[in-house]
């Protein structure tokens, strides 16, 4: 069974499809995760005519974007701000199977109409500069340096058929800073703004103070059979919540820790006592949605489909749900979810009650859904002229292979040495040649183009494979280190796309009947962001050069400059002199005056 926003997702996309009536809809689903956690899933999507779209009458589609995409050429967009770090250890499976999940930064990656790359190179330049102004973010320092175009990591999610010459460009930027002014360009693509629906749910001070956050926008043509071709377009913001933090009352703004009397340990473990305590597993906690996002569900959006319920979560029959009068519930068949139709002028509050002591967890609590790939980078090797980068992929199953695309972004001054490339597997000293299907790698141009490396790989069942390469680090000019030179440069985070496994057949050790895995949709994760130590100069010294040289200038100009200008005279000749007598006569004529 695949999670529940996958489903979810995949049922409204159809819908949306295939029902005429559907132009925009929007909905929220909540999942509870453990360690006190929270997710929640906002998704807006519309659709707009072709013909409509080229006319330029918009009834739900954004003009601002519209324009942006007509004059840029862009067929399909992708957008995505993203901030933290997925945990999928503790959380598990990734929202929308990590279709609308980015790396830490910015990600842009467009399917832009051209005769040539050049023309390409244009058009996405003037997309990029575009979007930077729509979006208040850096999107205008994507340059070639940062731009690469996958060959086998991406592949189209609108129906193209009628367009034979298009062009795919990536670009990303992992050292931008996601914050309130990307929101709020955010909201006002949404019809209503967010002033009415789930989106007055959305406030920056909650969005930016969550664990993880990824803002998605998705721009596709969909063309179903027999039916008109529409444009469409999807965002989607995901965010996981801290329930402890986000309850802390507003006349607390300092976190503090709670007395230790008060800590939540679990005493199953043989060294509990009194002053060791290791943190429970909080899923079982009780929230309200004011207490989470500071606000109630202010109604419904006028022009969202009413057929569709604005609010679901994720939450097994047997647990009590509380929601404000007007509301009514629907509980999904699989008995793990349910929905709430809200009347438009109604106040949605939502209650999720702690369950007794005596409850069972394993059937009034959703386990996390187990992902298909675990997948961590980091630097090895030591110094600053060399270093090397090791990716660890972890295959969960214990009968099914995972085959995927493993693509790194690296700027043009880590210089790889591909001949180090090996993949072994954990508890073997030697490289294993057939975990490395495919490889496309195009080298970098000093301060023109960015590496770019894919690797099609496969991972065996149960098992863990390393990834490692060296590469060799550049000197950069003076004129290029950032203020914050020792702090390091971001490295992109690495795109995994994990496709359609085939099963295979494991027999048991006795001898016994085979068993068959079953087939898997394809999933895509990021890896975390890497942070590169470059051979910096001593940036003290041209300011001490600086200093000593403005000082002896100095000095010799004043010198210099005072010796031909000053004029030497008698002291009874200079204008001081002159001055003194005439005081001198006034004074002596005062005496005079007061004797007679």
């Amino acid at each position: 069974m695949r999670q529940f926003l996958s489903l979810l997702w995949l049922s409204l996309f159809s819908f949306s499809i295939f029902a005429s009536a559907a132009d925009y809809h929007e909905q929220l689903n909540l999942r509870p995760l453990p360690l006190s956690s929270l997710l929640a899933s906002f998704n807006f999507r519309s659709n707009t005519t072709l013909d409509d779209f080229d006319k330029g009458n918009f009834r739900f589609f954004p003009r601002s974007l519209a324009q942006i995409l007509q004059h840029a050429g862009t067929r399909e967009l992708h957008l995505r701000f993203s901030l933290g770090r997925w945990d999928a250890e503790t959380w598990g499976a990734r929202p929308w199977d990590g279709a609308r999940e980015g790396g830490t930064g910015v990600e842009l990656w467009a399917w832009l109409e051209a005769d040539t790359d050049e023309e390409a190179d244009h058009k996405w330049l003037t997309l990029t500069n575009a979007l930077s102004g729509l979006f208040c973010a850096s999107l205008n320092f994507i340059d070639g340096t940062r731009t690469t175009r996958p060959v086998m990591s991406f592949q189209p999610e609108g129906d193209h058929s009628t367009v034979t010459n298009m062009h795919l460009l990536y670009g990303v930027l992992p050292h931008e800073v996601v914050c309130t002014e990307n929101l709020t360009p955010f909201l006002k693509l949404l019809p209503c703004k967010g002033k009415a629906g789930i989106a007055t749910l959305l406030d920056g001070h909650k969005l930016f103070d969550a664990s993880w956050q990824s803002m998605a926008i998705d721009i596709r043509p969909i063309c179903p059979p027999g039916g008109e071709c529409v444009l469409q377009i999807e965002q989607t913001i995901d965010m996981v919540l801290d329930i402890d933090r986000s309850k802390r009352p507003r006349d607390n703004p300092i976190p503090r820790p709670p007395p230790g009397d008060q800590l939540p340990c679990d005493t199953s473990k043989p060294y509990n006592s009194h002053d060791t305590c290791f943190p429970a597993d909080h899923t079982n906690q009780e929230w309200t949605l004011s207490q989470i996002f500071g606000k109630t569900v202010k109604g419904t959006c006028p022009l969202a489909d009413s057929t569709i319920p604005p609010v679901c979560i994720q939450v097994p029959d047997s647990r009590s749900v509380f929601v404000s009068k007007d509301v009514h519930e629907k509980k999904n068949p699989d008995g793990l979810s349910r929905c709430f139709d809200i009347a438009p002028s109604t106040e949605l509050e939502m209650m999720l009650p702690r369950l007794d002591e005596g409850a069972s967890t394993t059937t009034d609590i959703v386990t996390p859904e187990t992902p298909l790939l675990y997948a961590e980078r980091s630097f090895t090797g030591h110094g600053q002229e060399r270093g090397g980068v090791q990716t660890i992929l972890r295959n969960p199953s214990p009968d099914t292979a995972v085959e995927f695309i493993y693509m790194e972004s690296l700027p043009w001054f880590m210089r790889i040495y591909l001949h180090t490339m090996e993949a072994r597997v954990a508890g073997h000293s030697h490289a294993n040649k057939s975990l490395i299907q495919q490889v496309y790698y195009r080298p970098a141009l000093d301060r023109a183009r960015a590496t770019q490396l894919e690797v099609r790989m496969r991972v065996p069942p149960a098992s863990t494979v390393f990834l490692t390469y060296d590469f060799e680090k550049s000197i950069l000019r003076y004129t290029e280190y950032p203020p914050d030179a020792n702090r390091g440069f971001d490295v992109a985070a690495a795109v995994i796309t994990i496709l359609d496994p085939q099963p295979e057949t494991i027999g048991s050790h006795g001898g016994g009947a085979a068993k068959s895995a079953r087939r898997f949709a394809a999933y895509t994760l990021r890896t975390t962001s890497l942070l590169c130590s470059l051979p910096t100069p001593d940036f003290s010294m041209p300011y001490n050069v600086i200093i000593f040289t403005s000082t002896a200038i100095a000095l010799t100009f004043g010198g210099m400059f005072n010796i031909l200008v000053r004029r030497f005279v008698a002291a009874d000749e200079g204008p001081e002199a002159g001055l003194a007598v005439v005081l001198g006569r006034l004074k002596g004529r005062l005496r005079g005056m007061l004797k007679r």
